[in-house]
């Protein structure tokens, strides 16, 4: 296949010198562009040119922004190598240009691996399967049946679709959780600064005009003095606090007794359980479209669906269909899912058409999850509004109440 040398500008406006290989300088330019580049010249490579001119032939990649690998990493990778193998190059040449152009320094070197194992044999599928941290057993078992069938290109981009539409919905659901969860922390920011700067300064103008203080003052005053002298003891106390729950969800039985506090929550709880069925029933759709058999989506579902809760029917709904029930046999019997959920997917089981019902349930409870945290947030918001408000409404009055009776000659 030809391999031309090009010059473009990615989306941040950085000039890109590299090579390709696609059919003719048209498919080239297509191929670049999908990959969000903007092309400034292509022109046919040829590496005796490029000898007799006296230049190197070099490659020019990406300087690595971070080193962590982000879901959009992944995402990026799976959509540049869809796009490369549709557009007819080697799988090994598409390796080799996506790893000098990934983000992050640690799935660069993961894709370069990954090349050289692919190098020595090992199937693309078995060559992920060594890196389970940035490409779990989802990605495995989906490319795996890409290789089998010949539709790799086809598998990625489901998956690049169904990758898209998770980080969206994550980060929905986290825009709408960090307002009011913003606005609790300036509220305990502003308290922790009247207790430490501005209440000792008016306890001292107080003590100095020697006057009888209101209760409310009294009170107020009491508990900065608490607070700060035992200020150290107090954020320690929250620090080792969030360190030992966070250890204990790590445990599965701690894990377990928190999943079941959430789902107890009003509200909370509902939405938890929500957003639980939608990972299942999005995982399942894409794996059984892709042609995992439906016992292996069920046992890949299990563990990838994050909730032990969750895993332990699945589990049981494995057993029935190996038994020879159907789906939705154990789980109306579980309780855990909904009826519409239910409903759906029977009727994809009777007509044969599950995995575009199971399409249908994940997308329905994306968008109630999305409705119900909008609700909730907007309920919230005013809540912490008027929190917030109330808690400095009181200190203002608190300090200055002593000052204006005085003023008055109530005092």
């Amino acid at each position: 296949m030809p391999r031309f040398s090009f010059i473009a500008k990615d989306k941040n406006g950085r000039s890109i010198e590299n090579f390709i290989d696609a059919s003719d300088r048209i498919a080239a330019s297509d191929l670049l562009q999908r990959q969000g580049y903007f092309v400034i010249s292509i022109t046919e490579f040829s590496m005796q040119a490029q000898q007799k001119r006296g230049g190197p032939v070099h490659r020019v990649t990406i300087k690595h922004k971070h080193k962590k690998i982000k879901l959009q990493d992944v995402i990026v990778f799976a959509r540049q190598l869809a796009t490369m193998l549709e557009a007819g190059v080697s799988l090994m040449r598409s390796l080799e240009v996506i790893s000098g152009q990934v983000e992050s320094e640690r799935l660069s070197n993961i894709v370069a691996k990954v090349k050289n194992d692919v190098e020595k044999g090992l199937s693309l599928s078995q060559a992920l399967s060594k890196h389970p941290r940035a490409f779990n057993q989802f990605w495995v078992s989906l490319v795996e049946v890409g290789e089998a069938s010949g539709t790799l290109p086809m598998v990625l981009n489901k998956l690049t679709f169904y990758l898209d539409q998770q980080n969206a919905f994550r980060s929905t659901v986290i825009s709408s959780v960090i307002y009011p969860a913003l606005l609790f922390f300036v509220a305990c920011g502003a308290i922790a600064f009247f207790a430490l700067f501005v209440g000792p300064r008016f306890e001292g103008i107080f003590n100095q005009m020697s006057i009888k203080l209101p209760l409310i003052t009294v009170i107020l005053l009491a508990t900065f003095a608490f607070v700060r002298n035992y200020f150290f003891y107090i954020v320690g106390a929250i620090v080792i606090s969030i360190f030992l729950f966070l250890q204990s969800i790590k445990t599965h039985k701690g894990k377990e007794m928190f999943e079941r506090f959430l789902f107890k929550v009003p509200s909370i709880g509902q939405i938890f359980r929500l957003i639980v069925v939608e990972r299942f029933a999005g995982q399942m759709a894409i794996l059984i479209e892709a042609g995992v058999p439906i016992l292996a989506a069920l046992d890949i579902a299990e563990k990838l669906v994050d909730n032990i809760t969750c895993g332990k029917i699945v589990r049981n709904i494995k057993e029935g269909v190996k038994k020879g029930e159907l789906l939705v046999t154990p789980m109306e019997k579980s309780g855990f899912f909904p009826a519409m959920c239910v409903q759906l997917i029977s009727v994809g089981e009777e007509t044969g058409e599950l995995s575009k019902m199971l399409k249908h349930v994940s997308k329905y409870y994306q968008e109630l999850v999305e409705t119900y945290i909008k609700r909730v947030s907007t309920l919230i918001e005013p809540a912490m509004i008027v929190f917030m408000g109330a808690v400095i409404g009181t200190i203002v009055i608190a300090m200055f109440l002593p000052l204006f009776k005085m003023s008055t000659g109530g005092i």
